[in-house]
This record gives C-alpha cells, sequence and structure tokens, in this order.
C-alpha cells in the first residue's frame, strides 16, 4: 500500500510540475474563452450589419409587402425594366434583386421568383421572402374565394400546454433543452477527458518503457501497483486541471462580459433574450433550472467518472506496455475510441429523442458506453435500480477489465522489439 501510494505522488507531481501541464492548464481558458468572445463579437457584428435588397414586382401584388427590419432594407424598383433594376444594385453593390414576374395566373408563381446577387443569400433572407410571398398569395386565394380574412385573423388563437407530472409538480417546454444541455454537457465533458487524460498514461508507460526505467521500478513494486498507480496520479492531476479550467474559465467569462459587452450566451441568432420573456416565463425558467437534480447529476458524474476513466485507463495503459513507440498505438486505438464515439451518438440522437427508449436504455447498461449515456439520461429522470444496475455492471466490468489489463501490463513493460498483435497480447493473458 505504501508502495502504491507513492507511485501515486509521483506520477501526480511528475504531471503538475511540468512546464507544458502548467502552461496548458492556465492558457488553455484563456484560449477557449477568447474564441467564444470573438464569436460573439463576431455575431453581434454580423447580425447589426444591415443589407439593402431591391425587389422588382410585375404583379404589382407586393408593392407593400416588402417592410424594412433591423438587418433588411427593401428598394422599389418595380417601376423601372428588369435589366435597369440589376444594373442599379451591381452598380451600387447592394445585397440582391428580387424579381416576380408577371404570370397568367398570378397565384401560381411555384419555381418563377428570382433572386439575383453577387453572392448566394443567406437561409435566414430566403425564408423571409418566401414568408412574405406566400402569405401574400395565401391571403388573395382566400379573398377570390370570399372568404373573410379578417374573420380568420381574428379567429385564431395561440394554445399554451402546461406540463405538469402526476404529483402535480409543473414544468415548461424549456426544462427539456435545460436537461439535453446538462446531460450532453456531462456526457461530452467525460468523453474529452477520458481521451486526453488516457492518452497521457498511455504515453506515461511507453515514456518509462523506451528509456527501461520501467526495469528498475518493477524491481520494487509490483506492476498491478505500478499500473494503477500511473491511473490514480494522473486522473488526481486531470482533476487538478480541471478545476482550475472551471475556476479560472468561470472568471475570463465574467470578466469578458463586463468588460467587452460580450453576451457569450446569446450570441446566436434566433435565440429568446430574457427582455422578451414575460414574468411568469422567466421565474418558471428559474423553477426548472432549480429542480433540475444538480446534486444527483454531481454525484452520478463523478462515480460515472471514476468508473468511465478506470475502465478506459486501464485499457490505455495495457496498449502502453504492448507497444514500443506511440506510432505502433494505432492498431489498438480504433476499438478504443469507437465505443466512446459511439456514445456519444447514440446520446445525442437517442437519448435527447426518448431517453426511456430500448436503445438508450440498452446503451446505458453496457459498461463501454454507460458513463457517457446514462449520464445524459439522468437529467430526465431515470429509476434509482436502473442506475444502481449500471453502477454495478460498471464495477464488475472494471475489476475484470483492470486485472486482465495488468496481465497485460506484467508481460508487456518487459518486451522490447517486438511488434504485439492480438494474438500476441491472448497469450500474455495465459500467463
Amino acid at each position: 500500500m505504501r508502495s502504491l501510494k507513492l507511485i501515486i505522488q509521483r506520477e501526480y507531481l511528475a504531471r503538475v510540475r511540468n512546464k507544458t501541464f502548467i502552461i496548458m492548464t492556465f492558457l488553455s481558458p484563456i484560449i477557449l474563452v477568447g474564441m467564444f468572445a470573438l464569436i460573439a463579437y463576431l455575431s453581434m457584428l454580423n447580425s447589426s450589419e444591415q443589407h439593402i435588397i431591391g425587389f422588382h414586382d410585375e404583379t404589382g401584388l407586393f408593392l407593400k409587402e416588402f417592410q424594412d427590419d433591423e438587418n433588411l432594407q427593401y428598394l422599389n424598383f418595380s417601376d423601372k425594366s428588369l435589366d435597369e433594376a440589376k444594373k442599379i444594385v451591381r452598380e451600387n453593390e447592394y445585397y440582391g434583386l428580387i424579381h416576380i414576374p408577371d404570370a397568367d395566373n398570378n397565384y401560381d408563381l411555384t419555381g418563377k421568383v428570382q433572386f439575383f446577387g453577387e453572392e448566394s443569400p443567406g437561409l435566414g433572407t430566403v425564408q423571409n421572402i418566401e414568408k412574405i410571398i406566400s402569405n401574400k398569395l395565401q391571403r388573395n386565394e382566400l379573398i377570390e374565394r370570399g372568404i373573410d380574412v379578417a374573420q380568420i385573423d381574428s379567429a385564431k388563437t395561440s394554445v399554451d400546454v402546461q406540463i405538469q407530472n402526476f404529483s402535480g409538480e409543473t414544468t415548461s417546454k424549456m426544462a427539456n433543452y435545460l436537461r439535453m444541455f446538462f446531460g450532453g454537457a456531462a456526457g461530452y465533458l467525460l468523453m474529452m477527458f477520458i481521451i486526453i487524460y488516457g492518452n497521457m498514461v498511455m504515453r506515461s508507460v511507453i515514456e518509462e518503457k523506451t528509456n527501461r526505467i520501467i526495469e528498475i521500478i518493477v524491481s520494487s513494486v509490483k506492476p498491478i501497483q505500478l499500473m494503477l498507480g500511473k491511473v490514480i496520479g494522473t486522473s488526481l492531476a486531470g482533476i487538478t486541471q480541471f478545476t482550475v479550467w472551471v475556476i479560472l474559465g468561470g472568471i475570463l467569462y465574467t470578466l469578458a462580459g463586463l468588460y467587452f459587452g460580450v453576451d457569450l450566451m446569446n450570441a446566436q441568432p434566433g435565440q429568446v433574450e430574457v427582455e422578451q420573456l414575460n414574468i411568469p416565463e422567466v421565474n418558471q425558467l428559474v423553477t426548472d433550472v432549480l429542480n433540475l437534480p444538480i446534486f444527483s447529476l454531481i454525484v452520478y458524474f463523478l462515480i460515472y467518472f471514476l468508473g468511465g476513466y478506470f475502465l478506459y485507463s486501464a485499457i490505455y495503459a495495457s496498449i502502453g506496455a504492448a507497444v514500443d513507440s506511440e506510432t505502433d498505438t494505432q492498431q489498438f486505438m480504433l476499438p478504443v475510441i469507437l465505443p466512446l464515439m459511439l456514445g456519444i451518438y447514440v446520446g445525442f440522437f437517442a437519448v435527447i429523442e426518448n431517453p426511456h427508449g430500448t436503445i438508450s436504455t440498452i446503451f446505458s447498461m453496457i459498461p463501454l458506453t454507460s458513463p457517457i449515456v446514462m449520464l445524459m439520461r439522468i437529467p430526465f429522470g431515470v429509476p434509482w435500480w436502473e442506475i444502481s444496475l449500471s453502477i454495478l455492471i460498471l464495477l464488475c466490468t472494471n475489476t475484470a477489465v483492470v486485472w486482465l489489463a495488468a496481465k497485460i501490463y506484467r508481460v508487456g513493460i518487459l518486451m522490447y522489439g517486438k511488434k504485439a498483435s492480438y494474438k500476441e497480447i491472448y497469450k500474455w493473458l495465459k500467463y
């Protein structure tokens, strides 16, 4: 036990005292927050830019339909010929020109409306133009059929479905998006943590094996103690780095918003501003956030983080012991990366759509994918027995994989000059 403690301490100190580790620990949050701030700033500039679009309406139906807004200004060139309108738009470098041709049937403009411009318009701009034209044609068609459009407009109603569980607790549609965000963030962070620090364990093993330091070390400690010491020491260094990232990133995020006046959360166009929400909606949103199982998420994140990280780190350590250089690891990496990627894809495409479906449930039990998929399911409410069963399977698999990895590690760290194959590694398990 004393040897294991010394190995953990050595691995931890070796990581946190490394110059590259220290630089990236403090530089990464600065780069990340700076990148988000730049994207938010550019998005704000892009959304504030106003485009001028001309329109040439030969039907005369849409002369008053194109109304200016914050991002678009419309100019009417219907009194000129189409060629003259094109020339004016091109000479003044306007954004484009909408041409609505006259037709025998004014209500059949499918595939006939054209947009001329030096560059392709944005998807939102095209959809806005199509909406204006289609709404006007629809209203004219109703009037032609003798239908009172004003009565139809006055009869329009909106329905807001109130969501409650059987115990009477009220929630909102936004709550599902919050659950998706928290679950997705937890699963993605876990995947990145496993990949980054699992590779760190593997490189450490390869480095010591290449330098022949490992021969001296294993003469004093058992190979399984050495492997566990590397895994635990590296994980503690990773947790330290991650904690610094969260604290420093939060501080930089706040300073970026205050100093530069950039709202990183509302950088995307089309999002609902808080000012546009009424007080009951804001209160309900706050209630939804408070009702999220934050404490359970943190506890289960730690459990699945430790279980998933130990599982994959043992595999990474055994790969490092089986090869002589980092180049030789490529043949073994695909089977390790695939379950992680599968967990992410299942999480985003199956769990978000149906968190309690068969696919979501099965993959939250498979130990190679359960740390990611189950973390994405938990915010949506998972029965305790499913979580307990998933954790039990993960722990049992962990024990088996660590035992098998230790057998590979015991033989592999002393093997030099020979490329290990899957067949060779299978033989090592029998020793």
